[in-house]
């Protein structure tokens, strides 16, 4: 028997892991007050105004989905040059150069927006946007079960 007692390293770690999760939790935070406030401002706004009414009736994905994006030009460029948890943020790299930061921040964006949808469905968009963004099964699988614990949380 060893005359080691655990107790202040094990203690020391979780407060590493305490101190890490306080700093995620603060980025998070940070992140709910500003996101998409560029939505607002007058780089964007006009554009927000002319095609988000018009998003009931796409379906995520469409051609005329597709469509709509294309035709915000410079106002969605802006946005996504604003925000890290657009994966066209990082160019090339895409969803390569974000951080589960952002690809949390992201789903959770997801949410909210297929609720914008007549037909909105956070699971099928994750599923269109694989082919979008080119992400593994294994992050697909990991999104999908964020996707349930998000709607889970709508279910009380």
């Amino acid at each position: 028997m060893s005359d080691y007692d655990s107790k202040a390293d094990t203690l020391e770690h979780i407060q590493h892991v305490r101190d890490g999760i306080g700093s995620a939790i603060s980025e998070l935070a940070y992140r709910a007050k500003i996101h998409d406030r560029t939505k607002l401002g007058p780089n964007e706004k006009p554009t927000f105004d002319r095609v988000t009414p018009l998003l009931k009736g796409l379906t995520y994905g469409s051609p005329e989905y597709k469509a709509s994006l294309e035709s915000m030009g410079p106002a969605l460029a802006h946005h996504y040059a604003s925000h890290r948890h657009h994966p066209e943020h990082f160019g090339e790299l895409g969803m390569r150069g974000m951080n589960l930061v952002d690809a949390l921040e992201m789903v959770i964006d997801w949410h909210a927006s297929v609720k914008r949808h007549a037909d909105g469905d956070l699971h099928r968009s994750i599923e269109i946007n694989q082919k979008r963004f080119g992400y593994d099964d294994m992050l697909k699988t990991m999104m999908h079960n964020t996707a349930d614990w998000l709607l889970s949380l709508e279910q009380g």
